[in-house]
Protein backbone atom coordinates (compact mmCIF):
# COMPACT_ATOMS: atom_id res chain seq x y z
CA UNK A 1 0.00 0.00 0.00
CA UNK A 2 1.20 3.56 -0.39
CA UNK A 3 2.44 5.82 2.22
CA UNK A 4 -0.37 8.17 1.54
CA UNK A 5 -4.04 8.12 -0.41
CA UNK A 6 -6.68 10.15 -1.64
CA UNK A 7 -10.65 9.73 0.19
CA UNK A 8 -13.64 11.15 0.04
CA UNK A 9 -13.58 14.30 2.38
CA UNK A 10 -16.59 15.45 4.69
CA UNK A 11 -16.36 18.69 4.86
CA UNK A 12 -18.79 21.99 5.19
CA UNK A 13 -20.66 22.51 2.34
CA UNK A 14 -19.90 25.79 0.42
CA UNK A 15 -20.49 28.74 2.26
CA UNK A 16 -20.81 27.64 5.91
CA UNK A 17 -17.01 26.76 6.93
CA UNK A 18 -16.79 30.24 9.00
CA UNK A 19 -20.00 28.57 11.16
CA UNK A 20 -18.90 24.95 11.31
CA UNK A 21 -14.97 25.18 11.93
CA UNK A 22 -13.76 25.50 15.39
CA UNK A 23 -10.48 24.83 17.35
CA UNK A 24 -8.81 21.20 18.36
CA UNK A 25 -10.60 19.50 20.48
CA UNK A 26 -7.89 19.14 22.81
CA UNK A 27 -7.44 22.90 23.23
CA UNK A 28 -10.28 23.75 24.86
CA UNK A 29 -11.88 22.74 28.22
CA UNK A 30 -15.38 21.62 28.33
CA UNK A 31 -16.53 24.97 30.08
CA UNK A 32 -15.07 27.00 27.72
CA UNK A 33 -16.33 25.00 24.70
CA UNK A 34 -19.61 25.82 25.98
CA UNK A 35 -19.00 29.48 25.64
CA UNK A 36 -17.17 29.22 22.22
CA UNK A 37 -20.54 27.11 20.69
CA UNK A 38 -23.27 29.86 22.39
CA UNK A 39 -25.46 30.77 19.61
CA UNK A 40 -23.21 28.40 17.18
CA UNK A 41 -25.56 25.51 16.60
CA UNK A 42 -23.70 24.46 13.54
CA UNK A 43 -19.96 24.20 14.92
CA UNK A 44 -17.67 21.61 15.07
CA UNK A 45 -17.43 21.53 18.80
CA UNK A 46 -20.62 19.61 18.95
CA UNK A 47 -18.73 17.02 17.53
CA UNK A 48 -15.19 17.64 19.15
CA UNK A 49 -16.38 18.50 22.21
CA UNK A 50 -20.19 16.96 22.60
CA UNK A 51 -20.62 17.32 26.15
CA UNK A 52 -21.72 20.55 25.27
CA UNK A 53 -25.38 19.41 24.47
CA UNK A 54 -25.73 17.31 27.61
CA UNK A 55 -25.70 18.11 31.61
CA UNK A 56 -22.52 20.22 32.67
CA UNK A 57 -21.80 17.43 35.18
CA UNK A 58 -21.35 14.74 32.93
CA UNK A 59 -18.09 12.97 32.09
CA UNK A 60 -16.57 13.91 28.88
CA UNK A 61 -15.94 9.88 28.84
CA UNK A 62 -19.61 9.38 29.69
CA UNK A 63 -20.94 6.86 26.78
CA UNK A 64 -23.52 9.02 26.59
CA UNK A 65 -20.91 11.97 24.89
CA UNK A 66 -20.10 9.79 22.55
CA UNK A 67 -23.51 8.88 21.32
CA UNK A 68 -24.08 12.56 20.93
CA UNK A 69 -21.12 13.09 18.77
CA UNK A 70 -22.54 10.36 16.56
CA UNK A 71 -25.77 12.05 16.61
CA UNK A 72 -24.42 15.65 15.82
CA UNK A 73 -22.37 15.07 12.98
CA UNK A 74 -25.11 12.68 11.54
CA UNK A 75 -27.57 15.86 11.72
CA UNK A 76 -25.01 18.17 9.87
CA UNK A 77 -24.86 15.75 7.06
CA UNK A 78 -28.78 15.48 7.00
CA UNK A 79 -29.03 18.96 6.89
CA UNK A 80 -26.98 19.59 4.02
CA UNK A 81 -24.05 21.38 6.03
CA UNK A 82 -22.09 18.79 6.20
CA UNK A 83 -21.11 17.30 2.53
CA UNK A 84 -18.95 14.59 0.78
CA UNK A 85 -16.84 14.66 -2.29
CA UNK A 86 -18.06 12.68 -4.55
CA UNK A 87 -14.31 11.18 -5.70
CA UNK A 88 -11.50 10.30 -3.67
CA UNK A 89 -9.76 13.75 -3.52
CA UNK A 90 -6.40 15.17 -2.02
CA UNK A 91 -7.12 18.48 0.09
CA UNK A 92 -4.10 21.36 0.07
CA UNK A 93 -4.52 23.05 3.46
CA UNK A 94 -2.57 26.41 3.74
CA UNK A 95 -2.38 28.57 7.65
CA UNK A 96 -1.25 32.00 7.24
CA UNK A 97 -0.43 33.56 11.17
CA UNK A 98 1.34 36.68 11.34
CA UNK A 99 4.91 35.87 9.42
CA UNK A 100 3.90 32.09 9.21
CA UNK A 101 2.36 30.54 6.23
CA UNK A 102 2.22 26.50 6.38
CA UNK A 103 1.18 24.88 3.25
CA UNK A 104 0.56 21.38 3.62
CA UNK A 105 -1.67 18.17 2.08
CA UNK A 106 -4.69 16.55 3.75
CA UNK A 107 -4.41 12.95 3.19
CA UNK A 108 -5.71 9.80 4.52
CA UNK A 109 -1.84 8.43 5.93
CA UNK A 110 -1.27 4.53 5.94
CA UNK A 111 -1.76 2.86 9.21
CA UNK A 112 0.23 -0.34 8.29
CA UNK A 113 3.02 2.54 7.80
CA UNK A 114 2.43 3.82 10.96
CA UNK A 115 3.09 0.51 12.64
CA UNK A 116 5.84 -0.45 10.93
CA UNK A 117 7.45 3.50 12.24
CA UNK A 118 7.70 4.31 8.46
CA UNK A 119 5.64 6.94 9.97
CA UNK A 120 8.14 7.91 12.97
CA UNK A 121 6.78 8.64 16.34
CA UNK A 122 8.25 10.78 19.30
CA UNK A 123 5.89 10.21 22.34
CA UNK A 124 4.61 8.15 24.61
CA UNK A 125 0.64 8.09 24.92
CA UNK A 126 -1.42 7.43 27.61
CA UNK A 127 -4.27 4.85 27.39
CA UNK A 128 -7.19 6.97 28.50
CA UNK A 129 -6.59 9.34 26.13
CA UNK A 130 -5.95 6.40 23.36
CA UNK A 131 -9.46 5.00 24.40
CA UNK A 132 -11.22 8.73 24.36
CA UNK A 133 -10.07 8.87 20.57
CA UNK A 134 -11.30 5.47 19.49
CA UNK A 135 -14.54 5.59 21.50
CA UNK A 136 -14.82 8.66 19.49
CA UNK A 137 -14.14 7.47 15.90
CA UNK A 138 -16.25 4.58 16.69
CA UNK A 139 -19.08 6.79 17.57
CA UNK A 140 -18.77 9.33 14.56
CA UNK A 141 -17.95 6.53 12.11
CA UNK A 142 -14.96 8.56 10.90
CA UNK A 143 -11.65 10.45 12.06
CA UNK A 144 -12.51 14.45 12.34
CA UNK A 145 -9.13 15.05 14.35
CA UNK A 146 -6.23 15.42 11.89
CA UNK A 147 -2.82 13.98 13.03
CA UNK A 148 0.02 16.76 12.00
CA UNK A 149 2.93 15.44 10.37
CA UNK A 150 6.33 16.31 8.36
CA UNK A 151 7.70 15.47 5.88
CA UNK A 152 11.66 16.25 5.13
CA UNK A 153 13.10 17.58 2.04
CA UNK A 154 10.82 16.59 -1.11
CA UNK A 155 11.20 19.85 -3.98
CA UNK A 156 8.66 17.92 -6.26
CA UNK A 157 6.35 17.89 -3.77
CA UNK A 158 6.48 21.29 -2.81
CA UNK A 159 6.10 22.32 -6.11
CA UNK A 160 2.78 20.50 -6.54
CA UNK A 161 1.73 22.40 -3.42
CA UNK A 162 2.80 25.77 -4.42
CA UNK A 163 1.30 25.51 -8.06
CA UNK A 164 -1.91 24.24 -6.90
CA UNK A 165 -2.57 26.67 -4.01
CA UNK A 166 -1.96 29.57 -6.46
CA UNK A 167 -5.17 29.01 -7.68
CA UNK A 168 -8.90 30.24 -6.13
CA UNK A 169 -9.05 28.56 -3.23
CA UNK A 170 -12.43 26.50 -2.21
CA UNK A 171 -12.50 27.65 1.59
CA UNK A 172 -11.20 31.28 2.71
CA UNK A 173 -11.93 32.02 6.12
CA UNK A 174 -10.44 33.58 9.24
CA UNK A 175 -12.34 31.56 11.53
CA UNK A 176 -14.13 33.56 14.46
CA UNK A 177 -12.24 36.86 13.21
CA UNK A 178 -9.12 34.81 15.00
CA UNK A 179 -5.49 35.63 13.01
CA UNK A 180 -5.71 32.39 11.59
CA UNK A 181 -6.39 32.47 8.01
CA UNK A 182 -7.58 28.97 6.89
CA UNK A 183 -7.82 27.99 3.33
CA UNK A 184 -8.06 24.42 1.66
CA UNK A 185 -7.72 24.06 -2.35
CA UNK A 186 -9.64 20.49 -3.52
CA UNK A 187 -6.74 18.47 -5.54
CA UNK A 188 -9.50 15.99 -7.80
CA UNK A 189 -7.33 15.47 -10.84
CA UNK A 190 -6.16 12.35 -11.31
CA UNK A 191 -2.34 13.58 -13.06
CA UNK A 192 -1.73 15.44 -9.39
CA UNK A 193 -3.14 13.10 -7.21
CA UNK A 194 -1.00 10.47 -8.67
CA UNK A 195 2.14 12.41 -8.56
CA UNK A 196 1.55 13.43 -4.80
CA UNK A 197 1.06 9.81 -4.16
CA UNK A 198 4.16 8.97 -6.06
CA UNK A 199 6.30 11.84 -4.07
CA UNK A 200 5.26 10.74 -0.78
CA UNK A 201 6.26 7.02 -1.44
CA UNK A 202 9.29 7.77 -2.67
CA UNK A 203 10.24 8.80 1.29
CA UNK A 204 11.75 6.65 3.36
CA UNK A 205 9.55 8.69 6.11
CA UNK A 206 7.33 10.99 7.62
CA UNK A 207 7.12 12.35 11.24
CA UNK A 208 4.15 12.80 13.78
CA UNK A 209 4.78 16.54 15.16
CA UNK A 210 1.21 16.40 16.84
CA UNK A 211 -1.43 13.49 17.27
CA UNK A 212 -0.20 10.79 18.73
CA UNK A 213 -3.26 9.66 20.58
CA UNK A 214 -5.28 10.26 17.52
CA UNK A 215 -2.92 7.93 15.71
CA UNK A 216 -3.07 5.49 17.93
CA UNK A 217 -6.22 5.37 18.29
CA UNK A 218 -6.65 5.05 14.51
CA UNK A 219 -4.26 1.83 14.57
CA UNK A 220 -6.57 0.52 17.30
CA UNK A 221 -9.47 0.86 14.82
CA UNK A 222 -7.96 -0.58 12.08
CA UNK A 223 -6.80 -3.62 13.66
CA UNK A 224 -10.42 -3.85 15.48
CA UNK A 225 -12.77 -3.28 12.34
CA UNK A 226 -10.20 -5.95 9.84
CA UNK A 227 -11.51 -5.26 6.45
CA UNK A 228 -9.79 -5.20 2.84
CA UNK A 229 -7.16 -3.24 2.48
CA UNK A 230 -8.36 -0.29 1.05
CA UNK A 231 -10.75 0.42 3.40
CA UNK A 232 -11.02 3.95 4.52
CA UNK A 233 -10.33 2.66 8.52
CA UNK A 234 -6.96 1.43 7.64
CA UNK A 235 -5.97 5.03 6.83
CA UNK A 236 -6.03 8.01 9.19
CA UNK A 237 -6.89 11.86 8.76
CA UNK A 238 -3.43 13.81 8.63
CA UNK A 239 -1.94 16.74 7.17
CA UNK A 240 1.15 16.68 6.31
CA UNK A 241 3.79 19.73 6.54
CA UNK A 242 7.40 20.25 4.27
CA UNK A 243 9.23 20.54 7.81
CA UNK A 244 11.04 24.02 6.66
CA UNK A 245 7.41 25.46 7.08
CA UNK A 246 6.95 24.28 10.48
CA UNK A 247 6.24 26.77 13.64
CA UNK A 248 7.63 25.36 17.09
CA UNK A 249 7.12 27.58 19.57
CA UNK A 250 8.80 27.48 23.51
CA UNK A 251 6.90 25.71 25.94
CA UNK A 252 8.11 27.25 29.10
CA UNK A 253 8.28 25.88 32.63
CA UNK A 254 7.10 26.91 35.74
CA UNK A 255 7.82 25.34 39.29
CA UNK A 256 5.50 25.33 42.41
CA UNK A 257 8.53 25.54 45.21
CA UNK A 258 12.38 25.98 45.47
CA UNK A 259 12.64 22.51 46.95
CA UNK A 260 13.47 23.65 50.67
CA UNK A 261 16.50 26.17 49.19
CA UNK A 262 15.93 29.90 49.95
CA UNK A 263 16.45 31.89 46.91
CA UNK A 264 20.51 32.69 47.35
CA UNK A 265 20.74 28.71 48.12
CA UNK A 266 19.35 27.93 44.62
CA UNK A 267 21.22 30.72 42.63
CA UNK A 268 24.42 29.29 44.30
CA UNK A 269 23.97 25.78 43.07
CA UNK A 270 22.33 27.01 39.92
CA UNK A 271 26.23 29.11 39.31
CA UNK A 272 27.78 25.26 39.28
CA UNK A 273 26.26 24.31 36.23
CA UNK A 274 25.31 27.91 34.73
CA UNK A 275 26.50 31.31 34.35
CA UNK A 276 24.04 33.76 35.90
CA UNK A 277 23.31 37.00 34.96
CA UNK A 278 20.38 39.46 35.71
CA UNK A 279 18.40 41.06 33.32
CA UNK A 280 16.19 44.24 33.58
CA UNK A 281 13.49 42.87 30.97
CA UNK A 282 11.75 39.41 30.58
CA UNK A 283 14.56 37.00 28.95
CA UNK A 284 13.26 35.30 25.95
CA UNK A 285 16.06 32.81 24.97
CA UNK A 286 17.81 33.63 21.63
CA UNK A 287 19.56 30.51 20.85
CA UNK A 288 20.42 27.03 22.42
CA UNK A 289 22.18 26.90 25.69
CA UNK A 290 20.12 29.83 26.83
CA UNK A 291 17.77 29.78 29.74
CA UNK A 292 15.45 32.08 31.32
CA UNK A 293 14.82 32.40 34.73
CA UNK A 294 12.42 34.75 36.66
CA UNK A 295 12.57 34.25 40.40
CA UNK A 296 11.98 36.98 43.73
CA UNK A 297 11.25 39.58 40.94
CA UNK A 298 14.02 39.30 38.86
CA UNK A 299 14.76 38.10 35.44
CA UNK A 300 17.95 36.56 34.88
CA UNK A 301 19.89 34.88 31.75
CA UNK A 302 21.44 31.29 32.52
CA UNK A 303 23.56 29.95 30.15
CA UNK A 304 24.58 26.32 30.45
CA UNK A 305 28.23 25.39 30.34
CA UNK A 306 29.31 23.80 26.96
CA UNK A 307 30.80 20.43 28.47
CA UNK A 308 27.53 19.82 29.80
CA UNK A 309 25.82 19.35 26.22
CA UNK A 310 26.45 16.29 24.42
CA UNK A 311 24.99 14.82 21.01
CA UNK A 312 22.86 12.38 22.42
CA UNK A 313 19.31 13.58 20.46
CA UNK A 314 17.63 13.24 23.56
CA UNK A 315 19.42 14.55 26.42
CA UNK A 316 20.74 17.44 24.07
CA UNK A 317 17.31 18.81 23.96
CA UNK A 318 16.87 22.48 25.63
CA UNK A 319 14.15 20.69 28.16
CA UNK A 320 16.54 18.05 28.94
CA UNK A 321 19.13 20.56 29.83
CA UNK A 322 17.20 22.23 32.02
CA UNK A 323 15.56 19.49 33.67
CA UNK A 324 18.93 17.22 34.09
CA UNK A 325 21.01 19.66 35.37
CA UNK A 326 18.02 22.06 36.86
CA UNK A 327 14.83 21.36 37.53
CA UNK A 328 15.69 17.30 38.80
CA UNK A 329 18.48 17.41 40.82
CA UNK A 330 18.01 21.40 42.20
CA UNK A 331 13.91 21.43 42.72
CA UNK A 332 13.04 17.79 43.12
CA UNK A 333 10.85 17.53 39.95
CA UNK A 334 11.86 13.75 38.35
CA UNK A 335 8.26 13.10 36.73
CA UNK A 336 7.43 16.06 34.74
CA UNK A 337 4.20 13.82 33.50
CA UNK A 338 2.29 13.86 36.64
CA UNK A 339 3.83 15.68 39.66
CA UNK A 340 1.69 18.22 40.12
CA UNK A 341 5.06 20.90 41.17
CA UNK A 342 5.40 21.54 37.78
CA UNK A 343 3.42 23.48 34.65
CA UNK A 344 3.61 23.97 31.76
CA UNK A 345 2.78 27.39 29.73
CA UNK A 346 3.21 27.59 25.31
CA UNK A 347 5.10 29.96 23.70
CA UNK A 348 1.82 32.20 22.62
CA UNK A 349 1.23 33.49 26.20
CA UNK A 350 4.66 35.19 26.04
CA UNK A 351 7.24 35.21 28.89
CA UNK A 352 5.97 38.37 30.60
CA UNK A 353 2.88 35.38 31.54
CA UNK A 354 5.69 33.54 33.52
CA UNK A 355 5.86 36.63 35.89
CA UNK A 356 2.28 36.69 36.09
CA UNK A 357 1.83 33.62 37.43
CA UNK A 358 5.14 34.31 39.47
CA UNK A 359 4.45 37.20 40.92
CA UNK A 360 0.49 35.86 41.61
CA UNK A 361 2.07 33.68 44.48
CA UNK A 362 0.94 30.53 43.29
CA UNK A 363 4.37 30.04 41.71
CA UNK A 364 7.83 30.11 43.07
CA UNK A 365 9.77 29.96 39.87
CA UNK A 366 9.62 30.42 36.26
CA UNK A 367 12.05 29.45 32.86
CA UNK A 368 11.92 30.51 29.44
CA UNK A 369 12.96 28.42 26.72
CA UNK A 370 14.50 28.35 23.67
CA UNK A 371 12.31 26.63 20.96
CA UNK A 372 13.16 22.99 20.05
CA UNK A 373 13.96 22.28 16.32
CA UNK A 374 12.01 20.41 13.29
CA UNK A 375 15.65 18.56 13.06
CA UNK A 376 15.72 17.80 17.02
CA UNK A 377 12.43 16.29 16.94
CA UNK A 378 13.00 14.42 13.51
CA UNK A 379 15.99 13.24 14.81
CA UNK A 380 14.80 11.69 18.42
CA UNK A 381 12.23 9.90 15.49
CA UNK A 382 14.93 8.82 13.68
CA UNK A 383 16.74 7.36 16.55
CA UNK A 384 13.81 5.56 18.21
CA UNK A 385 13.80 7.48 21.02
CA UNK A 386 10.73 9.33 23.17
CA UNK A 387 11.13 13.49 23.83
CA UNK A 388 10.18 14.70 27.39
CA UNK A 389 6.65 16.07 27.80
CA UNK A 390 6.01 18.90 26.42
CA UNK A 391 8.74 19.40 24.25
CA UNK A 392 7.17 21.37 21.48
CA UNK A 393 4.16 23.51 20.46
CA UNK A 394 3.42 23.63 17.60
CA UNK A 395 1.35 27.31 16.09
CA UNK A 396 -0.98 28.05 14.39
CA UNK A 397 -3.48 24.87 15.13
CA UNK A 398 -5.25 22.86 12.81
CA UNK A 399 -9.24 23.55 13.12
CA UNK A 400 -11.38 20.77 13.26
CA UNK A 401 -14.19 20.19 10.60
CA UNK A 402 -12.19 21.46 7.64
CA UNK A 403 -12.05 17.75 6.07
CA UNK A 404 -12.85 14.43 8.21
CA UNK A 405 -12.15 11.40 6.80
CA UNK A 406 -15.44 9.09 6.84
CA UNK A 407 -16.08 5.45 7.15
CA UNK A 408 -18.10 3.45 4.58
CA UNK A 409 -18.99 0.77 6.84
CA UNK A 410 -20.30 0.59 10.75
Amino acid sequence: MSLIKPFQGLRPAKGHADEILAPPYDVLSSAEARVMAKGRPHSFLHISKPEIDLPKDISPYNDRVYQQAGENINRLVEQGLLVRDETPCYYVYRLTWNDVRMTGLVAGASVADYNTNRIRKHEFTRPKKEDDRVKQITAVNAQTGPVMLVYPDAPEVDAILSRISAGAPDMDVNWEKEEVRHQLWVVSDPDDISALTAGFDAMKAIYIADGHHRSAAASRVSAARGGPDDAPHHSFLSVIFPHHDMKILDYNRLIKDLNGHSAEQLLALIGEKFTVEAVDEPFKPAQNGEFGMYLDGQWRKLTIRPELVGDDPVKSLEVSLLADNLIEPLLGVRDQRNDERIDFVGGIRGVRELARRVDSGDWAVAFSLYPTSMEALMAVAEAGEVMPPKSTWFEPKLADGVVSLAFDEK
